[in-house]
């Protein structure tokens, strides 16, 4: 019986380009496929199982022509411990096309798979037929999240009062036992033990029998055997009047003590969403929009692009937007961590979730929804939240075989202490001492806790990792390379001097560099610009022809001559001479030149000066304190190069670079060893901060800069590579805790169990407990702060 799949494929150009993919395709063993160039997607029947998905689609791939991946976010529930995530991630991962990572602190699966081989129905339906929950996760069901912890812990609150008051007469039993008395009458103890065991835990038996179900075995196993076990034995004592101790204390104090673990577990998991949620409430439900020149209240999930909406002094921006009208100081620290308000005027933009400090100001909506900076930001808050670094994918191996691994060791023990002890009851409490504390729960959350912490606290201080792994290696950086305009300096230059040639007045050499560059929004363009209109210099004469050389400069025709403005190295590679003008003197004191030419004729030179950021030199002197090489990247000339380089004290540069072979500059650095990172603005570096392991962008705050780099420091400041770095230190050292702690409890509990020295009752607490200390650990990041916060 063949099996049929339908997908998108890009890149085809023509009829032929689908001939070719078909022709391509029909190679395979087994499969008959049609590709449709106008509706641009292949057909594919399998008609035996010699050919795969990942096959068809890696020869579509190695033809030339795209696949296009769509990811999927769920919410998931019914997860108790590691294992089932780990049961989960194998579920989906069987899926043709499907790449899953299931993370169980965030209780989110992101998922990438390719739609027509897979839609999102069929894995969320294979999810809940293993027995747990799932719902997609999108902008409009953001709140959801908060709204189902809630839930779930006055599910568990309930739960463990319920259990509590029921095992209290056991309690009681317990102390009794230290005093040689029997105070509750053993079938009153059967009586609330069964209770407990099968109304109080019945969810336990639910999810274990999922579990076993789908092939594999979590913590509900484990405490379920070893619970089960206890009370039946103590069950077949009371019914046919052994002489016998009884373990029903024991059954019933393990499954509250695991109410109790959950309960802490699921209040301490709730606080590590904080950060993200702090986010979300920053953005107002309502906002003011003009209607038919009436104000009128609207949610802002009804707003649109343009509408006018009006903010008053004391209100957060709904969305973002530019100012119409009004000014007034505009307090970002959501977006940058600057607590400093900025003044905002006509022509401005705001950004939603941001707060209007003393103004009124009537504003267009630029960016909606999903469009807006605050959103675009959670968005990569929670995707770095639910991804994996490499240091759990370890811990979650471990827990994977840890389950079976435990009930093989309690049978074990059960086995060996029978056959040394000759005592059945005491081999019997030794094995459900062992299946009670080996839980891999703590493996579990060791990680992923400590992530979503340290991402949701950067975020808080406008820092935001891309993923897991940027988090990871920021910590391992042994060399950062930083672009010089817009990094190192200001990235707002303005002109410092003006030479124009002999017999050629300012004017005209101002003119036409003003009418090559006032459409241009490159910085030095508008520092030109700028300078010329406050000498009331303006265009006489339309440029016609319009050409940019990139990291060079530009050409046009201005009256029928061709003009030219640009570095001196571009002017002399056009022939132009430049000697009787004073470049190398300029360049020596740190400034960037550009000359002006129309014809054949140098009309002069313009000198521009940028600032160095005020905190630029301190960084690079407390990175270098850290071990690392700083490295400066700049297309400016080598003389202004080395003047940069010599005030702010970097080891090594790379001048005269242009834009598209910034990547180069750092795959040089990368082939010497040891992990590298790129500061750049998120623009004209995109390729560079792709390049390089670890990618900032710094101050810019825009869509490209957030979609180019691993790491977007929100604030205009060097030191927030520093930040990240520190930030990134600082979670990897609680990650390192919580694992040494987790690895420790299990590898010392085991064999105190299996030797019969550990109690079930006491095995239960640290078992619950284990759980908690490692995401209490994680919680303890909200301490850190950040170094420009610190001075």
């Amino acid at each position: 019986m063949s099996e049929t799949i339908s997908f998108p494929v890009g890149g085809m150009t023509c009829a032929a380009c689908a001939a070719r993919i078909e022709k391509v395709l029909n190679r395979q063993d087994g499969v008959k496929a049609t590709v449709n160039f106008a509706s641009e997607r292949a057909q594919v029947a399998f008609e035996n199982a010699s050919s795969s998905v990942e096959s068809v689609v890696a020869a579509v791939r190695r033809a030339g022509f795209s696949v296009d991946e769509q990811s999927l976010d769920l919410s998931l529930s019914g997860m108790t411990c590691a294992a089932c995530a780990a049961r989960i991630e194998k579920i989906l991962n069987r899926q043709p096309s499907v790449q899953a990572s299931v993370n169980f602190a965030a209780e989110r699966a992101h998922i990438n798979y390719i739609p027509g081989v897979v839609e999102p129905a069929l894995l969320i339906g294979k999810i809940e037929k293993a027995g747990f929950g799932a719902a997609r996760l999108d902008e409009g069901t953001r709140e959801d999240p908060k709204a189902k912890r809630a839930a779930i812990w006055k599910r568990e609150r309930n739960r463990f009062i319920l259990t509590l008051i029921l095992s209290l007469p056991l309690f009681a039993e317990m102390i009794g036992m230290f005093f040689g008395r029997m105070i509750v009458p053993v079938p009153v103890q059967f009586l609330f033990a069964t209770i407990v065991q099968f109304v109080c835990g019945a969810h336990l038996y639910r999810r274990a029998w999922n579990a076993v179900r789908g092939g594999s075995a979590n913590m509900d196993v484990l405490v379920v055997l070893g619970t089960s076990i206890a009370w039946l034995f103590s069950a077949v004592v009371v019914v046919f009047g052994l002489h016998q101790h009884v373990y029903f204390e024991a059954s019933a104090s393990i499954i509250t003590l695991i109410s109790l673990g959950k309960l802490m577990e699921t209040r301490a998991k709730n606080r590590t969403s904080a950060g993200i949620e702090s986010l979300l409430q920053l953005q107002p439900q309502i906002a003011h929009v003009e209607r038919d020149g009436a104000i009128v209240d609207r949610a802002v999930a009804d707003m649109h692009v343009g509408d006018i909406f009006v903010v008053r002094p004391g209100e957060s921006v709904p969305v973002d937007g530019e100012i119409i009208e009004g000014s007034s100081e505009i307090n970002e620290s959501m977006l940058t961590g600057e607590s400093v308000p900025v003044l905002k005027e006509i022509g401005n933009e705001v950004f939603g979730g941001t707060m209007n400090a003393n103004g009124a100001l009537r504003v267009r909506a630029t960016g909606v929804g999903a469009d807006t900076a605050l959103a675009r930001i959670v968005k990569m808050v929670e995707q770095a939240q639910g991804s994996k670094a490499n240091v759990q994918r370890l811990a979650d191996k471990v827990s994977g075989i840890f389950v079976p691994a435990v009930i093989g060791i309690a049978v074990l023990t059960f086995l060996i202490g029978w056959a040394v002890t000759g005592s059945a009851t005491w081999s019997l409490v030794s094995a459900v001492s062992v299946l009670v504390i080996a839980c891999p729960c703590s493996l579990g959350l060791a990680t992923p806790t400590a992530i979503m912490v340290g991402t949701g606290r950067g975020a808080q201080s406008g820092i935001l990792f891309r993923n897991a792994d940027a988090l990871e290696r920021a910590e391992k950086l042994k060399t950062i390379i930083v672009d010089k305009t817009g990094t190192l300096t200001q990235g707002r230059p303005t002109v410092a001097a003006v030479h124009p040639a002999v017999g050629v007045p300012v004017d005209t050499l101002l003119g036409v560099a003003y009418a090559l560059e006032h459409n241009s929004e490159h910085p030095l363009a508008r520092a030109i610009v700028d300078y010329a209109e406050s000498n009331s210099v303006g265009v006489s004469v339309g440029a016609e022809g319009f050409q940019a050389v990139p990291g060079k400069g530009v050409v046009a025709q201005l009256g029928g001559q061709e003009a030219r403005l640009g570095s001196p190295k571009f002017m002399q590679e056009s022939g132009l001479d430049l000697s009787s003008l004073p470049v190398a003197a300029l360049e020596s004191e740190g400034n960037t030149v550009i000359a002006v030419a129309q014809g054949a004729r140098v009309l002069g030179i313009i000198a521009l000066e940028d600032e160095l950021r005020v905190d630029a030199i301190a960084t690079v002197k407390a990175l270098k304190a850290r071990g690392i090489r700083v490295v400066m990247l700049t297309g400016d000339n080598e003389r202004a190069a080395t003047v940069v380089a010599r005030q702010v004290g970097v080891d090594d540069y790379l001048a005269g670079v242009l834009p598209e072979h910034k990547a180069d500059g750092v795959a040089k650095y990368r082939a010497q060893g040891g992990l590298v990172g790129m500061v750049g603005d998120g623009i004209n570096d995109a390729p560079a901060l792709a390049a390089a392991d670890v990618g900032f962008a710094i101050g810019a705050g825009s869509a490209v800069a957030l979609d180019t780099a691993d790491v977007v420091l929100m604030k205009s400041e060097m030191t927030g590579v520093l930040d990240a770095i520190s930030l990134s230190n600082a979670t990897l050292s609680k990650i390192r805790q919580n694992l040494f702690f987790a690895f420790i409890y299990n590898i010392l509990g085991l064999p105190l169990a299996a030797f019969g020295m550990l109690n079930p009752i006491v095995a239960g607490a640290a078992m619950a407990m284990s759980s908690v200390s490692v995401v209490s650990n994680s919680l303890l990041l909200n301490r850190w702060k950040p170094i420009s916060g610190k001075s």
